[in-house]
């Protein structure tokens, strides 16, 4: 068997845990499998620590470029309509539920941008 594919299920762990994100953590996964299969690995004598460093190295330039990205400035464009709340005797709408769940999330952004890693 594969030795990345022995150590996936720990690999994916530590950087779900590094990324905060499945979907990121599953990027990552990919990246590393990929240095990997270039890497010789005929001297390595410690194949899950050496898999776990690669990942986390992966994982780190990723949050890098995350932090970068972020230093951009945010263009009015890009963010979402303002919501308008219908009159609370009108029953919930599907579609007004999602458009309210995407205000937040883009709020909520805003705010986790303006915090410090502490």
């Amino acid at each position: 068997m594969d030795p990345f594919e022995e150590h996936r299920a720990h690999l994916h762990a530590v950087a779900t845990r590094i990324l905060g994100s499945r979907a990121e953590a599953d990027d990552a996964l990919q990246e590393a499998w990929i240095r990997v299969n270039r890497a010789d690995t005929g001297e390595v004598e410690n194949m899950g620590g050496w898999l776990t460093t690669i990942v986390s190295r992966v994982c780190l330039s990723m949050l890098d470029a995350r932090r970068r990205r972020r230093e951009e400035e945010l263009d009015a464009g890009r963010l979402p309509n303002p919501i308008v709340t219908p009159p609370a005797s009108a029953a919930p709408d599907p579609e007004d539920e999602a458009l309210a769940a995407d205000a937040v999330g883009a709020a909520l952004l805003v705010v986790l941008e303006q915090l410090t890693p502490a």
